[in-house]
């Protein structure tokens, strides 16, 4: 019956045995390191994918979801909920490799509340003596979650594995290449929804709402999709969906910015650029200089390499043709979150390696316009894939 309802009501679960191959991956490494617990908490799902990754359910609206990882046992979750233990969710159906569920009211927005989930992660592990346990990604984590738990699991060693967890689940398996695949095929479809509503006279955010619903009707479960519009010769900026109220005018360059899951999770994004009536000169000349920066990249883009090469490469890049050097990440990893390792900016260690699916979307800008664009490919052996996106590498005139 579980497994009928897990079919009949969620639109595309992740398959047990891909979630079998992460746990033995996962409690490899434990045993390696002698750990005996992990500990995780998510709140959201655009950075927040390890306890979707653990669970195929997803974190959302700041509602905090923790999960204690056994390196012998079924795991343990906690999401909000009621306090009655009668009364306790997601359906035991939802959830695969878990043996206990427990609800409590933790909302953060509510301060005294944000240690309920502590709390009873405290009670589950108090009968165990000397046990060495990992966070997962601590520095995400609230501090009344992580803090509380130091404080009160005294006899508890703590040492961190996060970097081997996430070398792991950088690396997609072949069904995670094609629920990417299919990630990617979305987000063609959805930006040819955004360039149908442009149009003199639209407002920006009524664009990114066609290219929003396309997504939804594709059974996307989130979506994020950024708006930039500037008459011709000023380079256009983004803003949140707060500040996408301006009317798009005759001769505007538009870029959009496309970043959503497919029904099982899993993130690309893609980056376009539309002009009405005309492309400008001065956007067309940056755009060719974009496509050769993006080419670049991606020639260096193979299995050992150091993303902080091609960082350098980049900006070296950028220099010599008199542009601004990038001084924020231009490419990274993409999965259950919208930004997973390796990401190519300074601070990165993980070098890059066969089955990563990484986004590139460097920038050429100034003050007359912007070039960008953003792809994804899956790393192989000697280099990267076919772009995962079909829609051409041009500035579309609307």
């Amino acid at each position: 019956m579980s497994s009928d309802l897990l079919k009949e009501k969620v639109i595309h679960p992740i398959s047990t045995k891909e979630l079998e191959r992460r746990w033995k991956a996962v409690r490899e490494v434990m045993k390696g390191r002698k750990i005996d617990f992990l500990l995780i908490q998510n709140n959201n799902d655009y950075l927040g994918g390890y306890v979707r990754w653990f669970t195929d359910m997803p974190a959302v609206h700041a509602y905090p979801v923790a999960v204690i990882f056994p390196i012998a046992d079924e795991m343990t979750v906690l999401w909000h909920g009621s306090s009655d233990p009668k009364d306790v969710g997601p359906p035991a159906w939802l959830l695969r490799g878990v043996k206990k569920r427990i609800n409590t009211p933790i909302m953060l927005s509510l301060n005294y509340t944000c240690t309920f989930d502590a709390e009873k992660v405290v009670e589950e592990l108090k009968g165990y003596k000397k046990i060495r346990v990992s966070f997962v990604n601590e520095g995400a984590m609230t501090t009344g979650f992580s803090r509380y738990l130091r404080e009160h699991l005294k006899s508890a060693t703590f040492v961190d594995i996060t970097d081997e967890i996430d070398e792991i689940k950088a690396i997609k398996s072949q069904e995670e290449i094609e629920r990417i695949q299919y990630s990617a095929y979305l987000h063609d479809e959805a930006m040819k929804a955004c360039f149908e509503a442009i149009k003199p006279g639209v407002r920006e955010f009524e664009v990114a709402a066609m290219g929003r619903l396309k997504c939804r009707m594709l059974g996307s479960e989130q979506q994020f999709i950024l708006m930039g519009s500037a008459p011709p010769g000023n380079a256009f900026g983004y803003n949140s969906i707060h500040a996408m109220n301006r009317q798009l005018k005759e001769g505007d360059q538009i870029g959009i910015l496309i970043e959503a899951t497919d029904p099982a999770g899993y993130y690309t994004h893609l980056h376009r650029i539309a002009c009405i009536r005309r492309i400008p000169e001065d956007l067309q000349k940056q755009f060719e200089d974009e496509k050769e920066l993006q080419a670049l990249n991606l020639k260096m883009l193979k299995p050992g390499v150091d993303p902080m090469e091609m960082w350098k490469a980049n900006n070296d890049f950028l220099r010599s043709r008199g542009y601004p050097e990038e001084t924020r990440l231009y490419a990274h990893g993409q999965g259950y979150d919208l930004v997973e390792r390796p990401s190519f900016q300074i601070g990165e260690t993980m070098k890059i390696r066969e089955g990563m699916n990484i986004a590139v979307h460097p920038v050429v800008a100034s003050k007359k316009a912007t070039a960008i664009l953003c792809d994804n490919y899956i790393v192989t052996q000697t280099g990267v894939s076919e772009c995962l996106h079909k829609i051409p590498k041009e500035i579309f005139v609307v």
